[in-house]
């Protein structure tokens, strides 16, 4: 499954999604539009989404990489990483950004579309 990740000003992200339980919940709330706010220098992270994602089959935890797109569950909000960051349990993998994720790393909130692309 791939996502279209528009930034409002005219960024536009494409992310191939992993094939988990997660991500197939995440994908079912497309589309959708976030306000996004810079967390740790590492990511920008959405509050709360509408829905619990399922996190059925998935790992205690995750480690992420520059351009992961992660739920983080104990919170219920979606992450979207511009840098590495340290593991994280409850941390799940939905994603991962086609290309270089630098157009998240700035200092400001962001607003954000996201909608399935096939």
């Amino acid at each position: 499954m791939k996502i279209k990740i528009s930034i409002e000003g005219g960024d536009v992200l494409t992310a191939t999604m992993e094939d988990n339980s997660a991500a197939r919940d995440f994908v079912s709330l497309l589309p959708i539009t976030l306000e996004m706010n810079d967390f740790a220098g590492t990511e920008k992270a959405a509050g709360s989404l509408p829905k619990n994602l399922s996190t059925e089959d998935a790992p205690q935890g995750h480690k992420p990489e520059a351009g992961d797109l992660a739920h983080y569950a104990p919170w219920n909000n979606l992450a979207a990483f511009y840098k590495a960051d340290k593991y994280a349990g409850g941390l799940v993998l939905l994603g991962r950004i086609d290309g270089d994720p630098s157009a998240l790393d700035i200092a400001y909130s962001i607003t954000v579309t996201i909608e399935q692309l096939n």
